[in-house]
């Protein structure tokens, strides 16, 4: 059995789970997660906890009820905290623009790049270089980052583009003759 499985997972004041064959639901003060529920694994309540054990001995069902288990974790965190990533813009006149649920950008291009955010995610501009993205659904928040860095990644000679606060870019050096 995974050792990931083997810790339960706290509910907090404010979040409601209910747990049925065929999915796991959680609400909360951040919005509702559905996730379907796997047939390795079984999930049981104990007042303001969650265990989760394999419903047979194989390794698949172990493996999977480590899976399902931080999967619903981080459901939990979701709608109770939220996610969030930053990026930031590096170079000259790169800016953005948070407009509702679009996202503008001039990046170096002839033209400005509109990105549409999903559902349940959002984006704000604190400033013309940072952009935050925020949602209920840590998979989601993560997909549209790596969506919004792909348009214009970090090049490796002066470091230009969009990437995460925290990422280092190791930048080469140029051709000599």
């Amino acid at each position: 059995m995974s050792r990931v499985a083997k810790m339960p997972v706290t509910v907090p004041q404010g979040v409601d789970v209910s747990i049925t064959a065929e999915q796991i639901s959680v609400k909360g003060a951040q919005g509702t997660l559905v996730r379907p529920a796997h047939a390795l694994v079984s999930v049981k309540r104990d007042g303001a906890t969650l265990t989760f054990e394999p419903a047979n001995d194989s390794a698949a069902a172990g493996a999977m009820s480590g899976t399902m288990r931080a999967l619903v974790n981080n459901m939990v965190n979701g709608v109770s905290k939220g996610f969030e990533k930053k990026l930031t813009l590096v170079g000259v006149g790169f800016r953005a623009q948070a407009q509702g649920q679009k996202l503008n950008l001039q990046i170096g291009f002839s033209h400005p790049v509109v990105k549409e955010m999903p559902a349940g995610v959002k984006v704000e501009t604190p400033t013309q270089t940072e952009i935050v993205i925020k949602g209920a659904d840590r998979q989601a928040v993560g997909q549209v980052a790596a969506e919004v860095r792909a348009i214009r990644p970090p090049e490796p000679y002066k470091g230009k583009g969009i990437r995460y606060v925290d990422e280092r870019v190791s930048l080469k050096e140029t051709k000599k003759k």
